[in-house]
């Protein structure tokens, strides 16, 4: 069972990553932040370093999803490699912050690479407004992180709006998260859970039809 966890920066998918891994006994692998050697530089000259981290960032998630697909084990990964294409390099790209050939190197790389790969058997989405995005941003406190501006995170979310929507690639489930508190309150972390349940046991169901 391989289980993706999406949405905008601070939607919660580290934590609900996190917690799904301890629940499901699975194993989870991470979204490359902390030993990013880009994320600081990208944040304070975006057009100067878009580039680098979205190269840094794709490979990253590539190598994870060869480790998920060459394991036997169940897994849960932090975000996707189909992110980094459609929602974060086409942000760059339209924002004028990634020029044509950055992104036409970085998209024949890509396209290149998911011919290797399946997409995930179940993606989550955590879906989530600008306040909220923005409390979860201040509350975990990352120095780097206090230079995103409220319009980089605007951009994203009509990314995701429009990619979510189109979304083909396998089942998905959206999750609004906006009024949910999944780290601190059980029912909420339950209520996650039982949607998640009832999507691995239709899709379970389904394989054993088939």
């Amino acid at each position: 069972m391989y289980m993706a966890i999406c949405g905008n920066i601070g939607s919660g998918k580290t934590s609900l990553a996190e917690k799904l891994g301890h629940h499901y006994g699975w194993d989870v692998l991470y979204e490359s932040v902390d030993n990013n050697p880009y994320l600081a530089d990208f944040y304070e000259n975006m057009e100067k370093w878009a580039f680098h981290l979205q190269i840094h960032f794709l490979n990253s998630r590539f190598s994870q999803i060869k480790t998920i697909q060459d394991s036997k084990q169940s897994a849960i990964q932090d975000r996707t490699i189909y992110e980094d294409a459609y929602i974060f390099a086409m942000n760059l790209k339209k924002s004028q912050l990634l020029n044509e050939r950055d992104y036409e190197t970085y998209l024949a790389l890509f396209n290149s690479m998911i011919e290797h790969i399946h997409a995930p058997d179940l993606l989550i989405y955590l879906k989530a407004d600008i306040p909220r995005l923005v409390s979860q941003i201040q509350k975990r406190g990352r120095e780097y992180e206090s230079a995103i501006r409220l319009d980089y995170l605007k951009n994203l979310n009509e990314h995701y709006a429009e990619w979510i929507g189109n979304y083909d690639q396998g089942n998905l489930l959206i999750i609004d998260v906006n009024n949910l508190d999944f780290v601190n309150r059980p029912e909420d972390f339950s209520f996650i859970v039982e949607r998640i349940d009832a999507e691995i046991n239709g899709l379970f169901s389904n394989k054993k039809l088939g």
